[in-house]
């Protein structure tokens, strides 16, 4: 099994920045994507971010392309998510995923292993 464990929201006022985390442990594999979704109260889960762990290609939303940045540590089995001028409507519960199949990038229904979230949260 897979275990991810996010850290790093919390309360920023708008114009902030956040850099979110997300370890990653147990069963490994040699190529995959992980990404960052995010879930606002009463709406769908979306795509915010990915990034190929073995290139580094990246994927963004178009929302967020210029004020988010995703990268990865690989000895340290660890993606972030550095956020930049945030504003109200990027409030949410952040999650990040593993996506094995290397398929659908963009589409959360591809990716099998999923932390419990993070709340980022941003005042206007």
């Amino acid at each position: 099994q897979v275990q991810l464990v996010e850290s790093g929201g919390r309360l920023v006022q708008a114009g902030g920045s956040l850099r979110l985390s997300c370890a990653a442990s147990g069963r490994t594999f040699s190529s995959y994507y992980m990404g960052w979704f995010r879930q606002a109260p009463g709406k769908e889960r979306e795509f915010v971010a990915a990034i190929s762990w073995s290139t580094g290609s990246t994927y963004y939303v178009d929302s967020v392309k210029g004020r988010f940045t995703i990268s990865r540590d690989k000895a340290k089995n660890t993606v972030f998510l550095q956020m930049n001028s945030l504003r109200p409507e990027d409030t949410a519960v952040y999650y990040c995923a593993i996506n094995t199949a290397l398929v659908r990038v963009t589409q959360k229904g591809a990716y099998n292993y999923w932390g419990q979230g993070t709340q980022v949260t941003v005042s206007s």
